[in-house]
C-alpha cells in the first residue's frame, strides 16, 4: 500500500449506530462533527441502580485527504484512536466520532415509560419502577440488532429483585416480550436463564415485537412476527422500551455500506470487502456477532495487529473469531457470564460453568469491568481476555 511515506496518516474514527451526516465522498475527506458525551453503556442498562460516569470530547475536524479509514464510534472509535496514536503518534491520527416506534418518542413524557439505552430516559425507567404499585411491568426487546442484547433481560431481573425487595413482586406481572424465536442465542446460557424466569415466574412471550405505544391509555401494541398483521395489546403500569436500532446513516448512505446498510467489513480482520484502506470497529459493521463493549475490546487487538502488519506491508495474521460477552445480571448480587464465538458456541474465560448464577461474576462485573473499560479498552491496553482464558485453561481450546 506505500502507507509508510513522510505524509501523515490520517485515521478516522466515527460513525457507531446512530450518528447522522453522511461521510462526504466516503474516501476523500470527512467534514466536522460534534463529538457527543460517552459513557460506559452497561451502568445506564442498570437503569438507576447506579451513577453513570460520562466521558465529553470537543468538535473534532479531519477536513484532510487520508490514507487509511477506520470506522467505529463509541468505546470502538475511542479505542482504537488511543492505539493508533501510539503506534503512529498523535500528531498522525485525526479523531472524528461523528425504525422507530408509533407513539415515541414522545410516549416518553409520560410518567410510567422508561428506556436505559438513553441517558435522557434512563432515569425514567428508575422512576417508573420506584413508582409502580401493582399490575403489568413490561419489557421489551425489537426486531433488529441492538446494542449489549442482554440488557433489556437485566433490567427486568433487576426489577424483579427491586420488586420482591419493596413487597410489591405478588403484584406484578412481569412480561418479557421479545422478538426472537429464542429467550437466548446460545443454548447453554438460555437453558438457565429459562429455569431462572420460570423460578421466578417471568412471562416470556417470543416473537412479539413492540409497533406503538399509547402512552395516555397505558397500552403497548405488539405484533406477531410469525403471523404478520396479528396484534396483541397489553395495558402496562411500567413500560421499559428497548428502540429499533439500525445502521448509521454515515455509513449506510455510502458505498462502504452492505445491502443491509452496515460497514461491509471481513469477519476475521475487520478489513473492508472491497477497500483495502478502510477497517472497521464495532456496533457500525456487519459483523455477525452481538454488539457488546466485549466484542469491541477482541476486535480491536485484531485491528491493531492487522494495520500494524499492513503499514509494514504484511500479510493481516491475526484472526477476530467473533469473541463476545455479556454478562447477564439475574438479581442485584448475580451474573451469568456469557461468552461466546461466531458459531454461538461457549467461549469462557474461567475453567467453571459459566451458565451458573454466580456471586463471584457479580463483583467481576461491578467492580473489576468499569475499570478494564475506562482504564484498559478506552486506553487501547484491553483488548480481551484470550491470553487469560488461555492461561487459565492451561493452554487448551
Amino acid at each position: 500500500m506505500g502507507v509508510m511515506s513522510c505524509r501523515k496518516i490520517k485515521l478516522v474514527l466515527g460513525a457507531s449506530l446512530h450518528l447522522s451526516p453522511p461521510l462526504h465522498r466516503y474516501i476523500s475527506e470527512v467534514p466536522a462533527f460534534p463529538v457527543k458525551q460517552h459513557m460506559m453503556a452497561a451502568l445506564c442498562r442498570s437503569a438507576g441502580f447506579g451513577a453513570c460516569r460520562l466521558h465529553t470530547s470537543c468538535r473534532a475536524s479531519a477536513k484532510q485527504h487520508y490514507k487509511m479509514l477506520v470506522l467505529g464510534g463509541g468505546s470502538g472509535g475511542i479505542a482504537m484512536s488511543a492505539r493508533m496514536k501510539m503506534m503512529l503518534g498523535a500528531d498522525k491520527v485525526a479523531v472524528v466520532e461523528p425504525s422507530e416506534i408509533k407513539g415515541l418518542p414522545e410516549g416518553f413524557d409520560h410518567p410510567k415509560i422508561g428506556s436505559n439505552y438513553s441517558v435522557e430516559t434512563v432515569e425514567k425507567t428508575w422512576a417508573a419502577l420506584q413508582n409502580f404499585k401493582e399490575g403489568n411491568a413490561v419489557f421489551s426487546f425489537p426486531d433488529t440488532p441492538v446494542k449489549c442484547p442482554g440488557a433489556p433481560q437485566k433490567i427486568m431481573y433487576l426489577s424483579d429483585a427491586f420488586l420482591r425487595k419493596t413487597g410489591k413482586r405478588a403484584r406484578a406481572n412481569i412480561i418479557y416480550n421479545t422478538s426472537l424465536p429464542v429467550l437466548f442465542v446460545v443454548k447453554k446460557y438460555a437453558d438457565a436463564l429459562w429455569d431462572i424466569v420460570k423460578e421466578r415466574d417471568i412471562k416470556v412471550n417470543l416473537r412479539q415485537n413492540l409497533i406503538e405505544v399509547r402512552a395516555d391509555k397505558q397500552e403497548a401494541v405488539f405484533e406477531n412476527l410469525d403471523k404478520p398483521g396479528e396484534t396483541t395489546v397489553l395495558q402496562y403500569d411500567m413500560l421499559h422500551v428497548t428502540p429499533p436500532m439500525g445502521p448509521n446513516s454515515v455509513v449506510k448512505g455510502s458505498p462502504l455500506a452492505d445491502e443491509a446498510g452496515w460497514l461491509d467489513v471481513d469477519k476475521e480482520n475487520l478489513q473492508h470487502k472491497k477497500y483495502p484502506n478502510v477497517f472497521g470497529i464495532g456496533d457500525c459493521t456487519n459483523l455477525p456477532t452481538p454488539k457488546t463493549a466485549a466484542a469491541v475490546a477482541a476486535q480491536s487487538a485484531v485491528l491493531h495487529r492487522s494495520i500494524e502488519k499492513i503499514l509494514k506491508n504484511e500479510k493481516p495474521d491475526k484472526k477476530y473469531v467473533g469473541y463476545t460477552s455479556c454478562p447477564l445480571l439475574t438479581s442485584y448480587n448475580t451474573v451469568v457470564l456469557a461468552e461466546f464465538d461466531y458459531n454461538l458456541q461457549p467461549l469462557e474465560t474461567f475453567p467453571i460453568n459459566q451458565a451458573k448464577e454466580r456471586r463471584l461474576m457479580y463483583y467481576m462485573k461491578a467492580d473489576v469491568m468499569p475499570h478494564l473499560y475506562w482504564l484498559g479498552l478506552l486506553k487501547g491496553l484491553w483488548g480481551g481476555p484470550e491470553p487469560y482464558r488461555k492461561l487459565l485453561h492451561l493452554g487448551m481450546k
